[in-house]
């Protein structure tokens, strides 16, 4: 534009809405990339499990300067990625079938719920239902359940009620309570 026109360079590139360092840009050659992309390649070869952020504290050991942005572009470039871990299910146990109650007072279920007042401070529930009739036993309201507290609780209950059954407890998303 400037040798076809008689404007200057700087309005030249004010015109066209560039800066004048791009217009002078030189590239710097592939050359240095394509060898620090090789050490990237190596060191995730031989270190497995790090990625681009550890290798990037490698190569500053080694004493090569580069970015952590260039190394985490030549690191995708590479086509490198940790491999993610597969998740660890537990030993499979058949699971027993929970039977069905036949009669009132023969499986109760507990669970804690929690909420709180208009205050802030927490108030924690304990609820035992009857699984046959589906009605509450006791609904115990504190701000702070203890496990000696529960004990409490279920003993009252076993003295009010008749109990026909050895007391059994089944581990579940809720708790139950057989006897």
């Amino acid at each position: 534009m400037c040798q076809t026109t008689a404007i200057s360079e700087r309005r030249a590139c004010y015109l066209v809405g560039i800066s004048r360092t791009v217009l002078h840009y030189q590239p710097v050659s592939g050359i240095k990339n394509q060898e620090l992309q090789q050490r990237i390649v190596d060191l995730a070869h031989e270190r497995r499990r790090f990625g681009y952020r550890r290798i990037h504290a490698l190569l500053r050991r080694e004493g090569v300067e580069a970015n952590h942005k260039k190394v985490f572009r030549l690191y995708q470039e590479a086509g490198l990625a940790v491999k993610r871990r597969r998740k660890r299910h537990g030993v499979m146990v058949q699971k027993q079938s929970l039977s069905l109650p036949s009669s009132p007072n023969e499986v109760w279920s507990m669970d804690f719920v929690s909420d709180a007042l208009a205050s802030g401070r927490r108030v924690k529930a304990l609820t035992i239902v009857d699984d046959f009739t589906k009605e509450s036993i006791d609904i115990a309201l504190e701000h702070g359940i203890s496990g000696q507290q529960v004990t409490r609780i279920l003993d009252k209950l076993f003295t009010l009620e008749v109990l026909l059954k050895p007391f059994e407890r089944i581990k579940g998303r809720n708790s139950q309570v057989k006897h």
